[in-house]
């Protein structure tokens, strides 16, 4: 089993959507980012650059979701993944995407788009 690097509940405003209004005045977005990496080079050596820089990656990943819209949250949570796959060090990545402030018609907490993404 891989080493695991989580950043949970990054929170942004976007304007991702399929309905004008969404595009019009944006809603609240969160994302859960899980990297699996094998975190023992750094541990051995005490090398952030052996790892992932958690903090970069968080800023990076809020960029993504603060910014050019996307109809769906699937398109949303490629995008993220992307990004974290884009860090050597990484073989995988878990992004789930929250959309707490979703109109259904009916009572709902969130709704969550997540997906699983890995070199191989």
């Amino acid at each position: 089993m891989a080493d695991r690097i989580t950043v949970h509940g990054l929170t942004g405003h976007g304007f991702h959507g399929v309905y004008p209004e969404e595009r019009q005045h944006g809603q609240t977005f969160r994302v859960d980012a899980t990297l699996e990496l094998d975190t023992a080079p750094a541990a051995a050596t005490d090398d952030l650059t052996r790892t992932v820089h958690y903090g970069e990656l968080a800023q990076q990943l809020h960029a993504i979701l603060v910014g050019e819209p996307v109809d769906l949250l699937e398109t949303l949570a490629q995008r993220l993944a992307d990004c974290c796959l884009a860090h050597a060090a990484v073989d995988a990545v878990e992004i789930t995407v929250h959309k707490p402030e979703v109109d259904l018609g009916v009572p709902a907490d969130d709704v969550t788009v997540a997906i699983r993404r890995s070199r191989r």
